[in-house]
């Protein structure tokens, strides 16, 4: 490492201009410049490195500030740019600006794009590795702006002794961009609010570290340097920022720290021994920075207006008092193997030259004690012949090999006997310190405890008082630790017992959801035999009305002859309708038979309906029941773990306090008897006896703690069991309102099956109205016919018997046709009944399918989310246990030199192609088990 070198902080002062409320409320513009080292206020000169006046643009501050530390960063020193004063001083326009405008951009955004400009015209052969950091000191808690969830940082420090905030997110980054991105992203999240003195009032300081590591790859050599870019927070007087309620608590802390970080700076410039950097977080964090190893600017920025002019006089000898400090810089390399042999050697011969000069010294100084007059000019001590010779021989003597090694053995245990001498005196002058420091102690202790013995004895009748009292507390506090013991008993069985019932409802339940499944069966069945009754009916009706037709045909036709063949053929079909007629009846017969069981199976089920809705109402009012008896059994169930940890606090308390007066009683008698050394034994049998009643009062909140664990995994398990008796609740609601809407369904189904009813009644009546004009009609015909027989042949009996034989068969078949028209009628009013039931048990089965699909789709949901929480927390142990290791997820980008850089604010003599931050052909390479190729953008 380098040999290091004392370097001053460098102190920039920056006026603003009059803003303005300044100018409106006519105040003062007070500074007056002289020079550019130097400002008058009230007057009285301040001198600083360099003082910029109101006119004075950001590029001309960061070339004044910035420029430089942004090359020494890279050439392996650290670097701090941070700025003080007053709220609405310009401190965070000073260091940030318009992050986007060239113009206005400040600090930050510059030195971001200077560093990779710097980089493109360096070396070829180097390759570097950068990363972020952004976190901000709120209400003196360290919070990450990149990641929002980390709230609540510590301070660490590494093997160098220099402090780091752990857990922090860096960010690797290889392009300005990312650079101006994560900024955009941290300043998204940081705290502001509008007070009287700035609509954008910083209540936090903020922290952008940029790491910058380099390599270089021919010769191995590695650099590294920190750059920490400060936004600090403006001190305030609420008087004037009008400070209420959350921001006024801001300010106290802001405040706080920044008087943290001028009491550190006090004491570093009156070079104090003892520095106070614990103070406040953010002097923790910069305790690298004042007074370390690190080149730091501070930018003070001050307000011009008369109305700040007491603010403004502090912030210039605040600055004044921080250019006093000095800071020991050096580069931060890290040797290779062959450097470190070659300092090995180099430290090797050095020690080898102190220890031939130190044996030239001795014999001269042996010489001159022994008594000779003089010594030989050519004899004395000479610093270049001791550096020439290489052993440690007298001068002026010649000594063999063997004469040579045995000086060298017996100046080495000389040596040696020297060495632990050494040790031995280090040891005893460590042992007489501890010694004097134990009598001093001791003396102290004796004074303490002679004093401690006064006021304990003013203090041992009041305390056993106490104690009396407090004996009958603890008596009375175990009794209704027992009497909650045994109220909690009870309401333990109780809530079992409520579980048993639930479970007896869950099998009810699932009792009336399969009876509802072969009700639901049954009424497909019905449907089937409805449908094949129909088929059966329309069938046997179109039959009879074919033959109706052909007996009608065959009458009105005059086919009755008087031939004897004729009369048989007409017999022969009578007898076939006979039959066939008989028939129709016994098939009629049983159609109505299954009609009335049909109706009978149909009543029956209605009736279930009925009690299975009754049968859910009282299910859902025990469910309603006994979720209010759990959630007051829960409450209770609180309410007395409360009382009774209280109780056990109040306990733990007296029988503390009880162990502390019976030590003190032993101790006072005690000392009583045996002055100091009998008091010293009892002290330690008093402490044993403390730390037994500390130990088993440790065990018993550790079995309090496991019974109040068990508790509430038994208050979850019950909550769960509550869920889940909701969501049945519900389903079952659900269900109640589809089949109420389904009753209500075949209510208007019934009224519009009554109206067809009478439609059909009065189609009946029209037919019996036509079937009459149809016997009239076959009458008149017959009779016609008959005259017409009785002209040509005289008449006959037996075709009049025939005739009458016909009439009577035809009363028949009107009869029967009434009858299946009627059956007809009744079946297709059954139908629409039927379909209307298959249609609720399908709209049933539907229902049950989409709440099937949605339970499923829950339980799929809520599996996904228990499995998304546990990677969330296998990714947060993954992390920490990273974290831990020192190992970063990121992927680190090196970054190559030799690429053309790119137009900034500091170097406007470098265009910008197509406006983005690289140009032609740039290489850009992240290496990862294959070769680099070059980016083009």
């Amino acid at each position: 490492m380098a040999d290091p070198a004392e370097c001053t902080i460098k102190v920039m002062c920056r006026f603003r201009p009059l803003n303005s409320s300044e100018v409106t409320r006519g105040d003062k513009y007070i500074p007056k410049f002289q020079g550019e080292d130097t400002v008058i206020i009230g007057g009285k000169p301040y001198m600083f490195d360099r003082v910029f006046q109101s006119n004075t643009t950001q590029e001309q501050v960061y070339n004044a500030c910035a420029q430089k530390i942004v090359k020494d960063v890279l050439e392996g020193y650290n670097g701090t740019i941070f700025a003080y004063g007053q709220t609405s001083s310009g401190k965070t326009h000073t260091m940030e600006g318009n992050l986007h405008d060239t113009d206005s951009m400040g600090i930050i955004p510059r030195i971001v794009q200077d560093i990779f400009n710097y980089i493109y015209s360096m070396d070829e052969n180097l390759e570097f590795h950068i990363k972020v950091s952004y976190f901000e000191i709120y209400l003196d808690k360290i919070r990450d702006l990149l990641d929002v969830s980390k709230t609540n940082l510590s301070v660490h420090e590494d093997k160098n002794r220099v402090p780091y905030v752990k857990g922090c997110t860096e960010r690797f980054v290889c392009s300005p961009e990312e650079v101006m991105d994560t900024i955009d992203e941290g300043k998204a999240n940081r705290h502001v609010a509008v007070t009287n003195m700035n609509e954008h009032s910083s209540r936090s300081h903020s922290i952008f570290l940029i790491n910058v590591k380099q390599e270089n790859t021919q010769t191995e050599q590695k650099l590294s340097g920190k750059l920490y870019l400060v936004d600090l927070a403006g001190s305030e007087k609420v008087s004037k920022t009008g400070a209420e309620g959350a921001v006024l608590d801001e300010a106290k802390n802001i405040n706080k720290s920044l008087s943290s970080l001028g009491n550190v700076i006090s004491a570093l410039a009156e070079g104090t021994a003892y520095i106070p950097y614990r103070d406040s977080k953010m002097t923790r964090i910069l305790q690298d920075s004042l007074g370390g190893n690190c080149r730091t600017t501070i930018v003070i920025c001050c307000s011009p207006s008369s109305f700040n002019e007491a603010e403004t006089k502090t912030t210039l000898m605040f600055g004044q008092r921080a250019k006093t400090i000095k800071n020991t810089v050096t580069v931060n390399i890290e040797l290779t193997a062959e450097q470190w042999k070659q300092k090995y050697e180099r430290e090797k011969e050095k020690n080898k030259t102190l220890r031939n000069t130190i044996t030239w010294l001795e014999n001269e100084l042996n010489r001159w004690r022994n008594g000779e007059a003089s010594v030989p000019v050519e004899e004395q001590f000479d610093k270049e012949k001791a550096n020439a010779a290489s052993t440690p021989n007298v001068p002026g003597v010649r000594l063999t090999d063997v004469e040579k090694d045995k000086c060298e053995a017996e100046l080495a245990k000389l040596y040696k006997q020297l060495d632990d001498k050494d040790e031995e005196i280090n040891q005893q002058s460590q042992l007489a310190e501890k010694l004097k420091q134990q009598m001093l102690d001791q003396e102290e202790l004796l004074a303490s405890s002679r004093r401690d013995h006064e006021n304990l004895q003013t203090e041992l009748n009041r305390l056993q008082a106490e104690n009396e009292a407090s004996k009958e507390e603890v008596k009375e506090v175990l009794q209704a630790l027992e009497e909650l013991a045994v109220n909690y008993d009870q309401k333990s069985q109780e809530v079992e017992d409520k579980t048993k019932e639930f479970e007896t409802i869950s099998e009810e339940l699932s009792q009336k959801s399969s009876i509802l499944s072969s009700l639901d069966s049954e009424l497909q069945k019905l449907k089937e035999m409805s449908n094949h009754q129909k088929k059966r009916v329309t069938e046997m009706m179109s039959s009879l009305l074919k033959d109706l037709t052909e007996i009608g045909i065959a009458v009105g036709s005059n086919d009755i002859k008087q031939h004897d063949g004729g009369s048989g053929l007409i017999d022969e079909e009578f007898t076939v309708a006979r039959l066939y007629i008989s028939k129709m009846k016994s098939e009629v017969k049983t159609m109505v038979k299954r009609c009335k069981q049909l109706e009978g199976t149909q009543a029956e089920s209605n009736k279930k309906m009925d009690e299975n809705e009754k049968e859910l109402a009282a299910c859902q009012l025990r469910i309603s029941q006994h979720e209010a008896k759990i959630k007051s059994l829960t409450e209770y169930l609180q309410n007395v773990e409360q009382k009774k940890r209280q109780l056990e606090e109040n306990v733990d308390a007296l029988n503390e306090e009880l162990v502390k007066l019976n030590a003190q009683e032993k101790v006072h008698a005690m000392e009583k008897e045996n002055e100091i050394q009998t008091a010293n034994e009892v002290k330690e049998a008093v402490e044993k006896q403390i730390h037994s009643h500390r130990e088993a009062h440790q065990k018993q909140i550790s079995s309090l703690r496991d019974e109040l664990d068990n508790k509430e995994k038994l208050i979850t398990e019950l909550q769960d069991l509550n869920q889940k008796i909701m969501l049945e609740q519900e389903r079952l609601r659900v269900e109640h309102e589809k089949l109420k809407s389904t009753d209500q369904e075949k209510s208007r189904k019934l009224l519009e099956y009554t109206f067809l009813f009478l439609f059909q009644a009065k189609e009946l009546q029209t037919l019996h109205n036509l079937r009459k004009l149809f016997v009239q009609d076959l009458a008149t015909r017959v009779k016609k016919s008959a005259e017409m027989d009785s002209d040509d042949t005289g008449g006959s009996a037996a075709q009049k018997q025939k005739i009458s034989f016909l009439e009577n068969n035809l009363e028949q078949l009107t009869k029967v046709h009434k009858q299946l028209v009627r059956d007809n009628a009744d079946l297709r009013c059954e139908l629409p009944k039927l379909e209307k039931r298959l249609r609720a048990t399908a709209e049933r089965v539907k229902a049950l399918e989409s709440a099937l699909k949605e339970a499923k789709e829950n339980a799929a949901r809520d599996r996904k989310r228990y499995q998304q929480e546990v990677d969330r927390i296998k990714e947060a142990v993954r992390a920490k246990n990273m974290a831990r290791r020192g190992h970063s997820a990121q992927i680190a980008k090196p970054i190559r030199p030799g690429q053309q850089p790119v137009a900034s604010p500091t170097h406007p003599n470098i265009n910008r192609s197509g406006g983005g931050f690289y140009q032609n052909s740039q290489t850009v390479s992240i290496r990862g088990g294959g070769s680099s190729k070059p980016d083009k953008k």
